[in-house]
């Protein structure tokens, strides 16, 4: 897909230190990255490299140590407009008893006054996640990977510019999750959004970015940021044997296992 240049989110100089003293951590430490319009980043490392830390900070949960974020050239201070997140626990993310719709359309209220463009708002999100039919169910009705197409269509409802998404099919079977990841990429494209993907499986992150932005253990900084070049449109097949896809793998792979010592 064709990006811009001009960048949507913008880290500069991230730390971010938990305690004080003697009893101090370190869980990230200078850490500069950038996101440009309509681009698919995802972002890897080893286990505890802070990238949970980071997803706060850049959500505007956690205000960071020291560094500053931007969205659209605003810096983050308290949760952003135009900001979106879908976590990996969609069980406890969705109220189980309002229906569908009406889970899908609850950060609208306040926010989108007249209801009929709520409705349409809900409707056509929805649509693009393929739950159209499902608007009157409640979650418990529903299969994890339909829930998880809720939590989606919740986040895309308010028309972010920016969406997050912590870790969001680690709980989910193989089938499910590729039918999850390639919904990602139609949305990136239907709604021309910039998508920001933390994850632990590394052919999960080549496959859907356009770039794999790589940390290190804790003190998390950014090792590596490495461009993907597959030809579009991407499927689960071709593209996972395209020679760019293993080449990608190999090196985001030998990166964290350095980060690993080895292992």
């Amino acid at each position: 897909m064709t990006t811009t240049t001009t960048a949507l989110l913008e880290v500069e100089h991230v730390t971010h230190i938990y305690g004080q003293g003697d009893t101090a951590h370190r869980a990230i430490s200078d850490l500069n990255f950038s996101l440009g319009e309509r681009e698919l980043g995802s972002i890897v490392g080893p286990s505890g490299a802070g990238k949970t830390t980071l997803l706060r900070i850049l959500s505007g949960l956690m205000k960071p140590t020291e560094g500053t974020v931007r969205i659209g050239g605003a810096d983050v201070d308290g949760v952003p407009e135009g900001m979106a997140m879908v976590f990996q626990d969609y069980g406890r993310s969705l109220l189980p008893w309002l229906t569908v719709e009406r889970n899908v359309a609850f950060p609208l209220k306040g926010v989108v006054k007249e209801r009929t463009e709520r409705d349409r708002l809900v409707a056509e999100s929805l649509e693009a996640v393929g739950l159209a039919t499902a608007s009157t169910r409640h979650p418990w009705q529903l299969s994890g990977g339909m829930q998880q197409r809720v939590a989606i269509a919740r986040a895309l409802a308010s028309r972010p510019r920016l969406l997050l998404m912590d870790e969001p099919f680690a709980s989910l079977d193989a089938q499910t999750r590729a039918g999850l990841e390639d919904l990602v990429l139609r949305i990136r494209e239907q709604f021309g959004i910039t998508v920001l993907v933390v994850t632990h499986d590394i052919d999960e992150a080549v496959y859907l970015a356009d770039r794999v932005l790589v940390l290190s253990k804790s003190p998390a900084h950014l090792l590596d940021d490495v461009r993907v070049t597959l030809p579009e449109p991407r499927d689960q097949i071709s593209s996972r044997e395209h020679d760019d896809f293993i080449h990608v793998r190999s090196q985001v792979a030998h990166l964290i296992r350095g980060e690993n010592g080895g292992a």
